[in-house]
């Protein structure tokens, strides 16, 4: 691999203000954010990249100073043998300032954004297409999921996102059970017992909801129940949800660093493992959980609710990987989704297309995003 020396680093921030709100067990989404950072090294060749910034809602501009203020300065004017030796060296330099700060979770997510960056520029410099810059054969297509269905009438949405291509769909639930439970029967009933169907209940239930709520949900035909629990609950809880849950567990968008993913792959209650690429790790940190998450005979599903560029990179991490898991693809309307990956790759019979050009095999059309650009 060829050496990186970065002369640019340059995060853009832009919002869409939605006009239905995304709706969480724990939050409400009234605008959508998109963080993007682009890197540019000393040959002029350019890479790009997503932070995660949904919540709350000043995470997007922060973060945008954290890449430009604190990580841009430990790269720039240095040579690096390949992205990941970047990303190991902004780890170790950052750990300190992470305590110091308290906030260990914004500087991975904006290590992880670069770390991006940098695979999608070496990628492009190599005149590869990124799952094949990192090992993998390039597949035609990988399987995908509608996302982030809402509570209030989900099944109009589903319908919808099935006319366009998709046969898996993901619910929102943690809004009571009389709520979730109709919404479940309404999706069935419009999507027919042939559909993948999951929920997420994004950490909005304790113990004894999430164990009855597994139970009255079991009926559905459920592929996976997502962070029915705090990820901080106790263990034995976690125990206990999982030896009566009949539908398999998963979880893996809030866990952070190698430890807590070995962790979670070694035990036996998470069976589906979803690490966010730009919530932590970028490609250096979460390909090795995804092969080894496969290696211990669990489903590696990706998590994204984003913008486009990070959504691709997802898309290169599960082609990278392989396995038999789905990619997630946000339902809701967004055209930061569409405008940072152009050109869209199709969808179509449950998947997307893999991109055949160099890097992402997108990039952001700039001035089409310029009227929703809000920082610098």
């Amino acid at each position: 691999m060829v050496e990186i020396a970065v002369t640019r680093i340059q995060p853009r921030v832009y919002r869409y203000p939605v006009e239905t709100p995304v709706r969480t067990s724990f939050g409400t989404m009234r605008d959508r954010p998109a963080l993007l950072v682009e890197v540019t090294d000393a040959d002029g060749a350019v890479g790009w990249g997503e932070v995660w910034c949904n919540f709350p809602t000043v995470g997007a501009e922060h973060r945008a100073r954290l890449v430009h203020d604190t990580v841009a300065p430990l790269l720039l004017e240095r040579r690096f043998s390949s992205p990941r030796d970047a990303w190991r060296h902004l780890t170790a330099a950052l750990e300190v300032l992470a305590i110091q700060s308290g906030e260990p979770g914004p500087l991975a997510q904006a290590i992880a954004g670069v770390d991006m960056a940098l695979w999608d520029l070496a990628a492009r410099r190599a005149g590869q297409p990124l799952c094949a810059f990192l090992g993998a054969a390039v597949p035609e297509t990988v399987p995908v999921y509608a996302s982030g269905l809402n509570p209030d009438g989900p099944e109009r949405l589903a319908a919808e996102k099935r006319a366009e291509g998709y046969r898996a769909f993901k619910l929102k639930v943690g809004f009571g059970a009389d709520r979730d439970l109709a919404n479940l029967a309404a999706l069935r009933a419009v999507l027919g017992d042939d559909a993948g169907l999951m929920i997420d209940a994004n950490q909005g239930w304790d113990l004894a909801t999430a164990i009855d709520m597994s139970r009255q949900a079991a009926p559905f035909r459920l592929d996976w129940l997502e962070e029915p629990l705090r990820v901080d609950a106790p263990a034995e809880d976690w125990r206990r949800l999982a030896d009566g849950a009949e539908t398999p567990l998963a979880g893996g968008e809030n866990l952070r660093g190698e430890t807590e993913f070995d962790d979670a792959i070694r035990g036996s209650v998470l069976q589906v493992i979803q690490p966010d690429i730009g919530k932590w790790g970028g490609f250096t940190g979460c390909l090795p959980v995804a092969r080894q998450a496969l290696a211990a005979g669990k489903r590696f599903c990706p998590h994204w609710l984003g913008g486009g560029v990070g959504l691709l990179a997802s898309l290169h991490l599960l082609a990278a990987a392989g396995g038999d898991g789905l990619l997630e693809v946000d339902s809701n309307p967004n055209p930061l989704r569409h405008l940072m990956a152009a050109p869209f790759p199709d969808i179509a019979d449950g998947r997307m297309r893999v991109p055949r050009g160099a890097g992402l095999g997108v990039a952001p059309d700039l001035d089409a995003l310029e009227r929703y650009r809000v920082w610098p």
